[in-house]
């Protein structure tokens, strides 16, 4: 009888471990993005963690600026992928088509004049549109500010 009792009292022990430990949920994966200019971050973000669309300043300093985007499916190259340029009314001004990556960083590159000449004078402000099969509704990454807005530089 008392084997019997040891062996309810250690399972009712294991079944209340477990319960408390599963009882904990953590955030693995999810989507991320980054946004470089020139080899510098300018912004990096978690999806789960999300704090909002942030609002960045991009100033072109010479003709050979580039701008990477580097956007993560939970550690996944997405596919069928889309960058668009949209104004401030949410409307398409520019669209993007980017090849399936090869490679595990899938780096998504504009010249930044390419992307700052879509403005229509310099206090405009643009919001960069990401999409793809992974995500089809697609998201705002950033609001790109206008030259004269009074936004920090990063």
């Amino acid at each position: 009888m008392k084997c019997y009792s040891k062996v309810v009292a250690v399972k009712s022990l294991l079944i209340l471990l477990c319960a408390t430990l599963f009882s904990f949920s953590s955030k693995k994966g999810g989507d991320s993005f980054e946004i470089v200019l020139n080899g510098k971050r300018v912004l990096q973000q978690f999806v789960y963690a999300s704090k909002g669309i942030q609002t960045i300043q991009l100033t072109q300093t010479s003709e050979n600026d580039k701008l990477d985007i580097y956007y993560s499916h939970c550690g996944q190259v997405g596919k069928n992928r889309y960058v668009t340029i949209k104004d401030e009314k949410d409307q398409a001004i520019k669209v993007w088509k980017f090849e399936d990556a090869a490679d595990k960083h899938g780096v998504m590159s504009f010249k930044l004049k390419d992307i700052l000449s879509l403005r229509k004078n310099k206090t405009d402000k643009l919001n960069l549109f990401y999409s793809s099969s992974e995500r089809p509704a697609g998201r705002t990454l950033a609001t790109i500010a206008g030259e004269e807005t009074g936004v920090a530089r990063k």
